[in-house]
């Protein structure tokens, strides 16, 4: 059979709402020209896990129009392992995403798309689908926090089905992957004897092999966290499983560009110049008002601060052309520099660090015209304070002082 593999769809994505619903369509309309025999989905399809009514009402038209297709494959069988139902028979299997996650126990939107018939909701559950002798089963587990995945699937317990093309589908972050937590599952973990991996969670896509076997993570079909591995075109894969084989499909998405800039001793001219080179380089390219992103990292030329570089203008002259995005954060200017490398050199003559933090703070109290009644050094003991409780009762009762001395002043 040609299975079609798509993911992530997040319709409802507030920053990107049309975004998400129209590249959804173009994926459906897609793979239904592709001639799939049945969809997978690896989670979620919403963004969030009580979506709108409007977004509600895109996933059913989305659903209804696509569910209504002549397929010649249907379900065969469905075995849940914990009371779940389906009321279709057309191959369209999704498991819910850490975004439709709800407690335990609850419905999540995705349940109600297979309640109402447009899917089937395989969480937790294996549905069997045949066309012809062919029969291809699909075991699928919804998104779980990391600390439950692992005992999760010791408890379930589920193995591939005799006699079928087996599909494990499910939606975690893989420490492979995304090496950053000792609670994200690893590949070795994955149950062993199936003859296809397929997961959702991360937006870009992937290929691997998981105990010898193709891994495969199709992506978001929306952009939604602007990282430079998401430059990538959006698409959904097409896997056949007769041959073993498979083929990554591009849809028509709005582009997106990421651009690392790095600034030395730059002058506000020189911010504007690496920008409108990046952003006219972007518009050469054809296709829909593109998304970009300029990370700024560096220095700027000494006697500018970080206020003084020229974003807003930026913005604003290309706020018609593109869907723009700069982050500044990694953009340090010489005099903080200096400060800092001082402060790490000991090269303060002397200066002790809380008397300077002090002196800084007396000085920016005066500068904002504060005129209370208090010390400022007992003020500046009580906000450096690491006992919180401590801190949040010295304050109270400093300002309540305060504020009975000004009423008495004022005769109330």
């Amino acid at each position: 059979m040609r299975v079609a593999i798509l993911s992530d769809l997040h319709l409802g994505y507030e920053r990107f709402y049309d975004d998400a619903y129209k590249q959804a369509r173009e994926a459906f309309e897609a793979i239904a020209n592709e001639g799939a025999d049945m969809v997978i989905i690896p989670g979620d399809i919403f963004d969030k896990r009580n979506p709108k009514p409007d977004v509600m009402a895109q996933a059913i038209n989305l659903f209804r129009d696509f569910s209504h297709q002549p397929w010649k494959a249907k379900l065969d069988k469905f075995i849940p392992l914990r009371g779940g139902k389906v009321y279709t028979d057309a191959p369209i299997i999704a498991i819910p995403g850490t975004h439709e996650r709800v407690a335990e126990g609850k419905e999540n939107p995705l349940t109600l798309l297979g309640l109402a018939g447009l899917l089937i909701d395989a969480s937790e559950a294996t549905a069997i689908i045949r066309k012809g002798e062919e029969r291809v089963a699909v075991f699928g587990l919804g998104g779980l926090s990391e600390e439950r995945v692992k005992s999760e699937l010791l408890a379930l317990g589920e193995k591939p089905i005799d006699g079928c093309f087996n599909i494990f589908m499910f939606h975690q972050s893989i420490y492979e992957i995304l090496p950053f937590s000792d609670n994200f599952i690893h590949f070795d973990e994955l149950p062993i004897g199936y003859d296809l991996y397929v997961n959702g969670h991360i937006h870009n896509k992937i290929e691997d092999k998981v105990h010898g076997k193709p891994f495969l993570i199709p992506g978001s079909t929306v952009l939604t966290q602007l990282k430079e591995g998401e430059q990538e075109p959006k698409g959904f894969y097409i896997f056949d499983t007769i041959a073993g084989t498979w083929e990554f499909k591009r849809i028509l998405s709005r582009p997106f560009r990421f651009f690392r800039i790095q600034l030395a001793d730059a002058t506000p001219k020189d911010v504007i110049e690496e920008a409108e080179s990046a952003l006219e380089g972007a518009l050469k390219e054809k296709g829909e008002k593109p998304i970009v992103k300029l990370s700024f990292s560096g220095t700027i030329a000494k006697g500018f601060k970080n206020v003084d570089l020229p974003l807003h203008s930026i913005y604003t002259k290309y706020s018609d052309k593109v869907m723009l995005d700069i982050d500044s954060s990694k953009v340090s200017d010489q005099d903080t520099q200096e400060s800092i490398e001082e402060i790490r050199e000991g090269k303060l003559e002397g200066t002790n660090i809380k008397d300077l933090g002090m002196e800084i703070f007396s000085s920016k109290l005066k500068e904002s015209g504060f005129r209370a009644d208090v010390n400022p050094a007992e003020l500046f003991n009580i906000l450096s304070s690491n006992k919180k409780e401590k801190a949040i009762k010295l304050a109270t009762e400093l300002f309540s002082d305060l504020e009975e001395n000004n009423e008495g002043k004022s005769g109330i």
